[in-house]
């Protein structure tokens, strides 16, 4: 068998093809060190100190207003995507819909781990409910309008915050003149109701929840990102492929939180 090397990929050239059965051999010790790498560093975020939670954050959802132990809706697991689409936005955020859109698929297996997963946002319920409807989705979405929530998770700032130039974002000061970010957060509740924050993920770590990436990557060209903006400048809301890019694609942060 004969394989052609990744550097020659893309070139408009004839490819020099090259005996390779070996060198794939290789492969699997570093990808191997990489899952053992990424089981301790698991192991090392669930080891971290929690924070338990007393401001009594409201939520509007679709059942009526809920507290932050009433979206855990009976489990004992809570995840949180925090997706960016902000009052009076038109759409959400493509690339957090790009994840969202992993997420129904999910739901039922992780309920059977006492996990919830849901998406909030700071647009309010009705603008949320008409951004779900249209793509579809079925995951719980609950608006955070009138809380502290989204800005106590540093994923939203105020304009003020926006004006010089940087924010607090993934445990440090970034560039960005953005009001909303995306980001994921984990929390625990206990028997007697009370809530715990475990952690927070920011900017690349939210590529844990995009499936698609991760079988992109097992593909001969990969995610093909190199000669792009940023990374996720090609995704588009799954309604809109086919039509013709728009300065959306960027406007909402995406290109900020793809490079983190």
């Amino acid at each position: 068998m004969q394989c052609l090397p990744a550097r020659e990929c893309g070139r408009r050239t004839a490819p020099r093809l090259v005996p390779g059965a070996g060198l794939r051999g290789l492969l699997p010790q570093g990808q191997q060190a990489l899952t053992r790498q990424s089981d301790q560093l698991a192991r090392e975020r669930r080891a971290l100190p929690w924070v338990r939670i007393d401001k009594p954050y409201r939520f509007d959802t679709p059942a009526g207003p809920r507290t932050l132990a009433e979206l855990f809706e009976g489990r004992s697991q809570l995840l949180v995507q925090h997706f960016m689409l902000g009052p009076g936005w038109e759409a959400g955020c493509p690339s957090c819909s790009f994840m969202a859109d992993h997420a129904d698929g999910m739901l039922d297996h992780l309920a059977q781990r006492n996990v919830t997963l849901l998406a909030v946002s700071r647009a309010p319920l009705a603008e949320i409910e008409r951004f779900k409807h249209r793509m579809g989705w079925r995951f719980g979405w609950a608006s955070s309008a009138g809380s502290d929530f989204n800005y106590d998770f540093c994923v939203s700032f105020t304009p003020e915050q926006c004006a010089q130039g940087e924010v607090y974002y993934n445990y440090g000061l970034e560039p960005s003149t953005q009001q909303e970010l995306p980001g994921i957060s984990a929390f625990y509740r206990d028997a007697e109701g009370q809530v715990y924050h475990s952690y927070s993920t920011y900017g690349r770590g939210v590529e844990a929840m995009i499936g698609t990436y991760r079988l992109l990557d097992l593909a001969p060209r990969g995610r093909d990102e190199d000669a792009l903006p940023y990374g996720m400048a090609w995704v588009r809301h799954h309604d809109r492929y086919g039509a013709p890019a728009t300065s959306s694609s960027s406007s909402c942060g995406c290109a900020a939180a793809a490079q983190g």
